[in-house]
Formats: C-alpha cells, structure tokens, sequence
C-alpha cells in the first residue's frame, strides 16, 4: 500500500482494488491492523472518501448478520450499500442534467469524461478507463457524482403522484344558504337537476367534500347533467387531492382523543419499554395500533432520537407514508428500493448526520443511525421480511431487533396475527405482551360464515367456483353502495394446461413446475423464471386437439364475474396488474374513491389495506392455503385469512366473511370464525412441539445447484458425507425437493434441525462452511453452488 494512503485509512472509508487483470471494484476498510495475511493481499489504488461512509455500529452489524445467516461480509455488504456507493468496473455511467458544457468547476480529467458523455449516452468505467489512460479513476468518478455532473444509469424509478377525484361545490353566487334555495328555480325544468341538487345538499351536511362520482351513482346522473349545473353558476367542479389510504385508519391515527384501549396500551408499552424488553402488541385489525406507535415514535423524537419504521413491503410503505408524514411532519424519511440512487444517497447521509427517522421496508436496516432509540416492526408475522434470494438470507423482523439491541433502543412489533416466534416469545417473558382486542370506536369485527363448497359447487351450481351464496351476498353489497374484495391466493387464470386423452402437462423448459395460463396474453407462463410459450393447437405427446385447462387464478375470477354480474365495475390487484408505473397506486386509489365495486386480488389485498366501504370479504378456496406442503402452512392460512378480513367492515357497518372451503372441518376454519388466535396459537405450537419443527427448534437448510443432475446428485452425497460424522444426529438428507430444477439448476436440499442450544449451533456452521471450502477446491465440484438457509 502506497505510504500516503496510510494516514487516510480508518474503518468505514472507500478504497479502490484492483481484481483480476482488468476489473476494479469498491471496497471498504473493515479493520485496520499490523498481522501479515496469510494470503497474497491485493493492493490499494485509492482512497476514495475523507470520511467513513460507513458506521462502526454498521459494521459491527454486518459482522453479525454474516455470522448468523452463514455467508460473508461480502455478501453483506452488497445488500447494504446503495449502487452509488459500490462503483465496479462495469458500472454504467450517463451525463446529468446539470452538465454545463463551459463548466468551471471541473479539472481536466471531469471536464474529459463530462464530453465524451456528451458524444456517447452511456460509458462503463472501464472505456472511461482507457479514455483516461490512467489506472486510477475512482476519485474523479466520485467527485463528478458529488458534483452529480453524471449519474449511474437505473431504470426509471415510479414516483408518488398526488390523488385527486373530481368533486362538487356551490357556486361562487350560491356559498350563502338564502341564495341556495333559490337554485331550485333554476333546476324545475329538469327532474334530473332537481335530484341531483338535492342529493348534493344532503351529502353536504354528512361529507367534507362531495364527489362527482358519488352523485351520479346515487342519481343515476350522466356527466351533462353536472355539466349543466356548473354552466348555471350553481356548482362548480373542481379536483381535490385525497389521501391514498383508507379514511378510517386514519381516523383511528388522526383522532384527538386516544381510546380507553390505546392508553392503556400506550400505559404498559411504556413500562415494559423502560425495563429494555421489546413489546409485542397483539391488537385485532382497527383497533389503532398505528395511534400507538405513532405516539411512541413522537416521544423518541422530541428528544432528537431517531426511529426505525419497519413495514414488510412496499405497498405498505406507500400507503402509510403520508399517513406518518401527517403525524410526524417532516421527520421522517421514506426508504426503499423505488427511489433513485440519488435520493438513496441523501437518505443515507441525512440518517447519518442523526438527524432524521425513517419508514421502510427491510432494506432500511442498512441504514447508518447514530441515535436510534426505537425500532417498530409492524406486521411482523409477515414472510416478506424473510429475504430468499440472493444472499444474506436474513429476516428483516430477527435482524431488527438485534439492531436495536445494539443500539440500546427500544423495541415495539405489532401484528393482529403474531408470528409462532413472537408469540412465544412472549410467552416465555422475553417480550412484553401488549393485547388490544378491540376496534378503534367499538366497532364490531366482521362476520365469518364457512360456506360447504363441495355441496354447492358439485350439485347443480351453475358456477364453477363460486357458491351461489357468494353470488347472492356480493349482489346485495353492491345494491348497498358497498365494496367487495374476493382473495385467492393464485395469479393467472389458470394453473394448469394438459391433455386428458394421455395426461401430458404444460411444464416450464426451465423448471420442474406447471406453465400457467394468462388469458390476457394468450400465453402460458412460468411464475418462476418468467418463461413464456405459446399455447399449442394440439397436444405435443398424442396430438390430441382436446386440450383444457384445470385450476383458478385471479384472472379467471375476474373474467367469470364480468359473465355473470355483467355490471361490476371489477380490479384486479396481483403482481401482473401492478408492474407498470403507478398501476398500484392508481388502483388503490380508484378503489377507495368509489370508482370501483369489487377488487380480487392475490395476498397483496391482505397487506393492510384500509378502505371504508368494504361491505363484503370472500375467500374463495381456504383448501388451497391449507394443503400448501409447508409446515407453517396452517400458520399461513391462518393469518392470510384473519387479515384478509379484517379488510371488512372497517367504519360505517360490520362486515362479512364469506369463507369457501371443501373440507369444513379443519381446525384452522374454526378458529377463524372465533377470531381465536389463542385456541390456534397452543394447537400449532403443541403440533411443532411433537414433530421438531421451530419455533421450538432451530432449523438450517443447505441447497445444493448445478446444471447437471448427476453433479448436484453427487456433490450432495459426497458433502453429507463429509458432514455426518460431526452433525448426522441432527441431519436430514440429501434429498430431492419439490420442485427439483429451478432456472436450469437442478437442486438437492439437506435440512438440519437442533435444540435451542448455541454451542450446537455454532458447531453445525463451522462444519457446514468446512463442507463448502472443501468441495469448491474438489475435482469437478467447483461449479456446484452450495447456499445456507438460517431460520428458513
């Protein structure tokens, strides 16, 4: 290392290393010591930073999360850092905005790349490399960036629009109620002015604001007829920008006055977060949770400590956004992985100065506080904390309270439905138990009714898969001026495509999984590596042209309702109706507005969304959550059902749950009905307990990938092999998965489970990462990709 580096070294700084003959990458100083490595070191070629981008309590975390989720630094480091701060050879670069071609502020080297961009859009590093003619060109990157003289090149990032919906309002002539009378003069020639007048005088007295849509709807008025009545002066139509969240949630939020429940939830949080014990609050769907946190979050930040507002994902963050930023004012900040680099950048120095709070989902645990004092974890039974792929595969919820053990902060998880872990933990006294059981206003739950789907869909039911009473209830909602939302928990319109002359099945080339129809593209579809084909005319095995579909997706939901309600206004909200920018947004809005009747939707209707007018909940198959080959399935369905109808019935009226389901005597259905979280929690955590399975054990999962079956086959044998003399009494396997190729992998799983004990733990690791060091350097084995799956 050159010897002017070595005054400019501490931990937590940028420095520029060279791999391989041509590639450069960013690294960051970890620890700074005088040991000679047992390794030939790679040389620093530049310093990039005067001060650390990155935190001693950042990096102390990252040692832990490799630690426990068995992978490297890294690895960790790769999730933890925007783009803008791990510059690598093949990093694309294009001209900002800000560009002045008689810039002044540049050196000779700035000013050269800024106009070779001019002449060409996008550049690596690499060609800015050899433009240069120079080895070392981080810092002058670096400080055109600071400059933000050019930007690395992302995808256009969705940015929040603000909703509106057209409204109505008296005219300027008609504000005072003497003169507003005689606007019925105006309107005696037209029945249907008069009841629209009317209608608007009376939502007047109930409403802040009337919507155009909504008197329409109660009139049956066309457009013409609002028209018509603006051009008389007697109203006038305008755009009103609306929250995006449901009105009563934030009511529940906004309200002055905090509930009995909420006090008293408030009263024991605060005592239990004193003696430095995280707080779990079970509270059923509406009864204010946020209320709380929001007071908790605004105590820390009076005092000028920072909050860590963790949400499970995005959608929710977006929902809730303004929700806080109403509450909170500006302090706090909004992280995830939508907003530009750049805006990641100004996130990541804001929080660093500790000057800021922050909402977001897992990512944001990367973030460098300095003072945080309290972390939230809402929705924390949540499977989107879990992170699957890539490396580190780390749960955002476990993750987060050790950060905040860390930092000395306080700890507070929120869920109408616990997770196993939590509530155990709870249980055993390692958290605080917070119940609020009740809804905000004494609002009743809504009603659950299991309805015999076997008795109706296979009697004379002229509807493949919908009861008739499902039918009948959604009708009535609607004539109600109420909102629908139907679950199923499958996209597409069908799952499967085959052939009933000889059984053949329209399977993925890539993956051992069944190709999906989408009536929409007229394709079959791969839900895992996003291959699509075709449908073929006639059966690729027999030539049988008989061809048919099997199954229900959301979009065979939606097609079939347009056939028998043909004047629903229908949505549908699933991972194919939302990738366009602004699509969720939009739908969202559209449906709390009123613009829509009925919204079917895949587990993203479950995630906490709150609109006012839902009426009526339907799930349509329970069977299907049930039979998922997991065994946290019953945890699953149990939470995806209880959220999903929490949705029902949130202000004006109680809601109803209509849940279908073959087998109608399964536990789970029953301590839905009951709202028993209870009952459920000491029946499952009695089954986990005879059959070995966590909460009460700890599990670790060990994937063996390779492109060629016989490779991963013996690769997986050869490092159990090795493995089983030191930990075989806790292990299972190898094996071969349910879906056994993913991607054109094919894959073999090992499953290991022990006793709560941490030095067992420990050994399993040692032994397992032992097993990786030794099959990469073995013949023919160093393309097997081995991953370690902790707490999977």
């Amino acid at each position: 290392m050159p010897e002017e580096f070595v005054s400019q070294l501490r931990p937590g700084i940028r420095v520029e290393v060279q791999f391989g003959r041509k590639r450069h990458y960013t690294g960051i100083v970890f620890r700074l010591h005088g040991a000679s490595p047992d390794h030939r070191a790679k040389p620093i070629l530049s310093v990039l930073d005067i001060e650390p981008v990155v935190t001693a309590q950042q990096l102390k975390f990252w040692e832990w999360m490799a630690d426990y989720y068995a992978c490297t630094l890294g690895e960790v480091m790769g999730a933890a850092l925007p783009a803008h701060l791990k510059l690598t050879s093949e990093t694309i670069i294009t001209l900002g905005p800000l560009f002045d071609v008689d810039a002044s502020n540049l050196n000779d080297k700035e000013y050269l790349i800024a106009e070779a961009l001019t002449f060409q859009q996008e550049l690596s590093l690499e060609d800015i490399r050899g433009i240069l003619q120079v080895k070392t060109i981080y810092p002058t990157i670096k400080s055109l960036l600071d400059k933000r003289v050019i930007f690395q090149k992302e995808e256009l990032q969705e940015r929040y629009k603000p909703r509106k919906v057209r409204c109505v309002r008296w005219g300027e002539k008609y504000q005072q109620q003497t003169e507003q009378f005689k606007a019925f003069d105006k309107t005696e020639r037209s029945e249907g002015q008069t009841a629209v007048l009317m209608e608007f005088i009376q939502q007047s007295k109930d409403l802040p604001f009337v919507r155009r849509r909504d008197l329409m709807k109660r009139t049956g008025a066309k457009p013409h007829v609002l028209t018509a009545l603006a051009k008389k002066g007697i109203f006038e139509l305008y755009d009103r920008e609306v929250s995006r969240i449901g009105s009563n949630e934030e009511d529940t939020i906004a309200a002055y006055d905090l509930s009995q429940q909420q006090i008293d939830a408030l009263a024991k949080s605060r005592e239990a977060l004193a003696e430095k014990k995280p707080v779990l609050i079970h509270g059923v769907t509406g009864s204010g949770k946020t209320r709380v946190y929001l007071e908790l979050m605004q105590e820390v930040i009076d005092r000028d400590g920072q909050v860590l507002y963790l949400l499970p994902e995005i959608a929710l963050t977006s929902q809730l956004v303004k929700r806080l930023q109403k509450f909170l004012g500006n302090d706090i900040l909004v992280y995830h992985s939508r907003i530009s680099n750049m805006e990641r950048i100004e996130i990541w120095r804001a929080i660093m100065s500790g000057k800021k709070s922050v909402i977001g989902p897992r990512s944001a645990l990367f973030l460098p506080f300095k003072q945080l004092e309290l972390v939230v974890i809402d929705e924390e039974h949540d499977p989107s904390y879990k992170q699957n792929e890539p490396n580190p595969k780390y749960n955002g919820r476990d993750a987060a309270v050790y950060l905040a053990y860390q930092f000395g902060a306080q700890v507070i998880l929120g869920s109408a439905t616990p997770s196993l872990e939590s509530y155990l933990n709870a249980k055993q006294g390692k958290y605080a138990l917070v119940e609020m059981q009740e809804r905000f206003g004494g609002l009743q739950l809504p009603e659950v009714e299991v309805i015999d789907a076997r008795q109706e869909l296979e009697g004379n039911n002229q509807h493949q898969f919908f009861t008739q009473h499902l039918i009948d209830s959604i009708k009535a909602t609607v004539e109600r001026g109420e909102q629908v939302i139907l679950f199923q928990n499958r996209r597409g319109f069908a799952p499967i495509y085959f052939c009933p002359t000889c059984d053949w099945n329209a399977e993925c080339i890539n993956c051992d999984i069944s190709l999906t129809y989408h009536k929409f593209q007229n394709k079959l579809r791969c839900h895992c590596c996003g291959y699509t084909t075709p449908l073929p005319e006639a059966c690729p095995a027999c030539a049988s042209p008989a061809l048919k579909l099997r199954g229900t997706g959301t979009e065979k939901i939606e097609d079939e309702l347009k056939i028998f309600i043909p004047d629903l206004r229908i949505a549908r909200m699933d991972l194919d109706t939302v990738r366009g920018k602004n699509a969720l947004a939009k739908l969202i809005g559209d449906y709390e507005a009123g613009e829509l009747d009925l919204l079917v939707g895949t587990q993203m209707v479950t995630k906490g969304l709150d609109f006012e007018r839902v009426g009526l909940v339907g799930i349509i198959s329970a069977d299907q959550l049930l039979q998922f080959p997991d065994f946290r399935a019953d945890e699953r369905a149990f939470q995806l059902m209880l959220q999903v109808a929490g949705r029902a019935g949130r202000k004006h009226r109680r809601g109803k749950v209509i849940i279908q389901a073959y087998n109608m005597v399964h536990p789970v259905l029953n301590d839905v009905v009951a709202n028993d979280f209870q009952r459920f929690y000491e029946r499952e955590i009695s089954h986990r307990a005879e059959l070995g399975f966590p909460p009460l054990q700890r599990m670790i999962q060990v994937q063996f990938r390779h492109p060629k079956v016989r490779v991963v086959e013996d690769a997986s044998k050869l490092f159990a092999s090795w493995v089983k003399p030191h930990i075989g009494q806790w292990m299972e396997g190898p094996f071969e998965p349910s879906v056994a190729r993913l991607r054109n992998y094919y894959l073999r799983d090992m499953t290991i489970r022990v006793n709560k004990d941490g030095k067992k733990v420990r050994l399993i690791k040692d032994v397992l990462q032992a097993g990786i060091d030794k099959l990469s350097t073995t013949d023919g084995m160093s393309g097997v990709r081995v991953s370690v799956d902790v707490d999977p």
